[in-house]
């Protein structure tokens, strides 16, 4: 897979970043609906480390914009963006977190304890299979389980999901090595207090149904960012542009925040 995708035209001020992490190409049909109006750029992560993706995330946006630019970042991405934000200041214009991950690790067990209970007996035992091949090393190739492992959350993740033939590079080679790097920046209280190095407008949006709690992003970022929004999408799980009930209304927020964000804030 190649480590970007452009859409629509120049100048390409919006960045959408998928998350996973390993899970590229999954924000496409974002990048699609937004390119009608905007240039975007849709970067497709694949370094082996958690500062190694936030470098090539950098890496990306230098070569293929004109900083600063607007930043969309989805589940793992959103961190991602949020790291970048921080490290990078003058790159980023405006910070949109769809679907952010916790921001604090008191609030992981809530969302564990969520999808546990959205799963059936019988999927609860092949998640925990799953599971054990995923951290086997004797098993070479993962991506099938890696791939099911995802349906499965994708299930517990979503309201009412319309039908999704997203094309995603799965990787979980890239699964392995990254995330527990992330997991441990937060787990430190590092990913939470780099919010406040951030210098930009920050909206974080996030369904009601989504099993990664919303007062694990709202509350904390309320407290480290100088400028924070956040809005709760109803009837909406994990992947708002796929929701049947708030699509409509996840992209109208979306597009308009492109368009609100003062350059005396940049």
């Amino acid at each position: 897979m190649d480590k970007f995708r452009l859409y629509g035209k120049s100048p390409f001020d919006v960045v959408v970043v998928h998350g996973g992490p390993g899970a590229g190409g999954e924000m496409s049909p974002v990048a699609r609906e937004l390119a009608s109006e905007r240039g975007v750029l849709e970067p497709l992560q694949a370094a082996l480390s958690f500062d190694g993706q936030v470098e090539e995330l950098k890496s990306i946006i230098d070569a293929e914009t004109n900083p600063p630019v607007i930043l969309i970042g989805f589940s793992w991405g959103a961190w991602l963006c949020f790291i970048l934000a921080a490290r990078y200041p003058e790159l980023v214009k405006k910070l949109i977190l769809v679907s952010s991950g916790a921001f604090e690790e008191k609030y992981v067990k809530s969302m564990h304890q969520t999808r546990t209970e959205r799963l059936t007996g019988p999927e609860q035992d092949e998640l925990r299979e799953l599971s054990r091949i995923l951290e086997d090393p004797a098993v070479t190739d993962k991506t099938p389980c890696f791939k099911r492992f995802g349906a499965l959350f994708s299930r517990t993740d979503a309201f009412d999901l319309l039908t999704d033939d997203t094309e995603i590079d799965f990787r979980p080679d890239i699964y392995a090595k990254v995330w527990p790097e992330g997991a441990e920046f937060r787990r430190s209280g590092k990913l939470l207090e780099s919010g406040r190095r951030i210098k930009c407008p920050v909206t974080a949006i996030h369904g009601d149904y989504d099993p990664h709690p919303s007062d694990g992003v709202r509350i904390p970022l309320s407290s480290v960012v100088r400028d924070f929004n956040f809005i709760e999408l109803k009837k909406c799980g994990h992947k708002p542009w796929l929701e049947r009930h708030a699509r409509d209304e996840f992209f109208r927020i979306l597009k308009a925040q492109l368009i609100t964000t003062p350059s005396s804030l940049c």
